[in-house]
């Protein structure tokens, strides 16, 4: 029976892979959730990787906090994103779609509103705009449950399909931001309501010029102009989307819905703040511990708690997800998916500071000790906010091509290839770095390095298409699940990583030795690839 406007909210009948249903029924239903889906992901991704984008203008408008300080906030926003995935796996069986993505979306509002009020304050504490970072993790988190629900909706033959483009459009969100932020910026979007301006102290710009110094500037705009955006998205979720009560039959009210999704992401931020506070340093944290102890911190008290706080029937799930660690081909597929989703969101986060830091200023070099003694600013300097969207969009671009290619000649031979072209790509970037960053013109060497960073994520942006192929085909339809949602999981740290490691070396006067670590990562994973699918004693072959 088709279901009535009154029952458009939960569907107790769902048979899609009776032809006759999908095609009488499913398909309009199934399609109408995905395409209110995938701007609700990528208004998730926008908020979630805008911190990349905010620092850079900070800087520009002379906010007081170091380069270190402006790279640990798109960090932090990256560590939180990446945790808020492990429970967000759950949500659609244990609320609803429908309810899940509804109230995922409405909460970014939150962060967005936030940010906009604290981007209004150059003097408030550091603490103040980490905390909002932080809490712009919803926005990652929502990659999990997002992907989890559409899944439901569509019969094994086009899952492949379905998820691809609410993966490949919802991406599209880091590229969205990158070009919006920027534009919003230089108007008074909200007249009197949104605040004043505030003047550049550096030439800033966007996609279509550069923007110089002394100009008003409205940041605050970064954070507010989502509103336009998430609160249509968030009524459009409520009334247009749907709760298969064949996946979630024991939803209970929308509000108990909404009390199981906020417990198990307020149940995140505790190992987020956790790692942070032990990692970070004075004032903020107490700095005991490096980010490779904070990351396996976070997430094995992410796993804890999740174990420890489960009830009901979220129980029985939570044992379920852990039989995947017992399979060898889990963390195969996970140090993968970290070469591949983990670098274009790491590098999306990283790339427009990196711009900024190593191509605006003229760094001059002693003769006597090889270090940089002291850097002026380049008059010269590409504006980052003009070109750091084009990786992001070329990434994100070519993610259905890598599923098409990798249909056609296999998983893992299409992951091998890009996993040999990063490691040359990542190396050459390193090589390119040094050399503009020893140099008193390094803007001659930004093309270059733009064009290999282009060859990065188009790589990655491929092989996020043929690991998850491979995800598909290594694990039975019961494990594919959780393996995807532990791969994005872990993977989503890269987020976190990137902007440390590059910041890191860049304070260091030494920015090549990031992405020559980059290089020996790739080339790892590269045999470890080809022992676990290529050779010729593979238990599984070429998947």
């Amino acid at each position: 029976m088709n279901p009535t406007p009154s029952s458009r909210a939960d569907i107790s009948d769902w048979r899609p892979e009776d032809e006759r249903f999908w095609e009488s029924t499913g398909k309009a239903i199934a399609y109408r959730n995905l395409w209110i889906s995938v701007p609700a992901l990528l208004c998730g991704f926008a908020v979630w990787g805008m911190w990349g984008i905010i620092t850079v203008q900070m800087l520009n408008l002379g906010f007081p906090f170091t380069q270190a300080e402006l790279f640990t906030l798109t960090a932090i926003a990256g560590i939180s994103g990446a945790t808020m995935r492990i429970p967000a796996s759950f949500l659609i069986r244990l609320a609803g779609g429908r309810n899940t993505i509804f109230l995922t979306t409405a909460m970014l509002l939150a962060p967005a509103i936030g940010t906009g009020m604290a981007l209004q304050h150059k003097d408030w504490p550091l603490w103040a705009f980490q905390l909002m970072a932080l809490w712009s993790g919803v926005g990652g988190g929502n990659f999990a449950s997002s992907m989890s629900n559409i899944s439901t909706f569509f019969p094994k033959r086009l899952q492949g399909t379905a998820l691809g483009l609410n993966a490949g459009l919802g991406n599209f969100g880091v590229t969205t931001m990158q070009i919006v932020i920027p534009l919003v910026m230089t108007v008074s979007l909200f007249g009197d309501w949104g605040g004043g301006s505030m003047q550049l102290v550096k030439d800033s710009g966007w996609i279509f010029g550069k923007i110089a110094a002394g100009t008003p500037t409205w940041i605050q705009n970064a954070g507010f102009a989502w509103v336009l955006s998430l609160v249509p998205l968030s009524l459009l979720c409520w009334f247009g989307m749907s709760n298969l009560k064949t996946v979630s039959p024991d939803t209970g009210s929308p509000l108990v819905a909404f009390a199981k999704v906020t417990y198990l992401y307020t149940l995140a931020f505790i190992p987020a703040i956790l790692g942070l506070y032990l990692y970070l340093p004075a004032p903020t944290g107490l700095g005991l511990i490096s980010m490779w102890v904070a990351i396996p911190l976070d997430i094995a008290s992410a796993l804890l708690i999740m174990r420890l706080a489960a009830f009901g029937t979220m129980k029985e799930n939570v044992s379920k997800q852990f039989e995947i660690f017992s399979n060898k081909h889990t963390w195969a597929m996970t140090a993968l998916y970290i070469v591949t989703f983990g670098s274009f969101i790491g590098f999306s986060m990283a790339l427009p500071l990196a711009i900024t830091v190593i191509f605006g200023f003229q760094h001059v070099v002693d003769p006597a000790t090889g270090l940089v003694a002291h850097a002026l600013k380049n008059p010269n300097a590409p504006s980052a906010l003009t070109y750091a969207w084009i990786g992001p969009f070329v990434g994100a671009a070519v993610r259905p091509v890598g599923g098409w290619i990798a249909d056609k000649v296999g998983g893992s031979i299409v992951t091998q290839w890009i996993s040999a072209l990063m490691v040359l790509a990542s190396a050459a970037v390193g090589y390119v770095m040094l050399l503009a960053y020893q140099s008193a013109q390094p803007e001659q060497y930004f093309f270059v390095f733009m064009a290999l960073f282009v060859v990065l994520f188009t790589a990655s942006g491929i092989g996020n298409g043929s690991t998850f192929r491979s995800i598909g085909f290594i694990f039975d339809r019961q494990q594919a699940g959780p393996v995807l949602g532990w791969t994005s999981a872990v993977a989503a740290y890269g987020a976190f990583v990137a902007p440390v490691v590059i910041g890191a070396q860049i304070k260091a006067g030494t920015p090549q030795n990031a992405m020559y670590g980059f290089a020996v990562f790739y080339a790892a994973c590269l045999l470890l690839n080809w022992w676990f699918y290529l050779r010729a004693g593979a238990e599984i072959k070429n998947p």
